[in-house]
């Protein structure tokens, strides 16, 4: 990872903000749920198993290989939380051979898709509430 990426978003959220605030102002409700942070999808707001559930929304399918490259981390990690995700049915695994070789093969679900475009959603319209858009 680079670190300089780490440092800029370390100094992003240091920054003061300067904005003023209305805090008396009654929230609204807009699209999404932003009056419920707390309600956020906690299964796929952990970074590696939201990581997970992205790449295969634009990817039809990826092997354990793929997904652990793409999201440089350990066989543990995409292992563990790949069985979380295929738990809870946002995604679905599929072990076979590849010649002699394993190969285990990741699907976004229904559910899944579902679930992400909720989290979008909900995310979405927090940043609009806490942004002021």
């Amino acid at each position: 990872m680079d670190k300089r990426a780490g440092s800029a978003a370390r100094a992003r959220r240091e920054a003061p903000d300067d904005r003023p605030r209305d805090e008396g102002t009654p929230l609204k409700a807009i699209d999404g749920d932003a009056l419920t942070p707390m309600a956020l999808d906690r299964l796929i707001h952990e970074r590696v198993r939201l990581a997970i559930v992205s790449a295969l929304a634009v990817h039809a399918s990826l092997t354990f290989n793929e997904l652990k490259a793409l999201l440089e981390t350990s066989d543990g990690n995409v292992s563990v939380h790949a069985r979380k995700l295929e738990d809870a049915g946002y995604i679905t695994c599929t072990k076979g051979f590849d010649g002699r070789v394993p190969r285990t093969e990741y699907q976004l679900a229904a559910a899944g898709r579902a679930a992400l475009e909720r989290y979008l959603s909900h995310m979405e319209a927090l940043i609009k509430r806490v942004g002021g858009a």
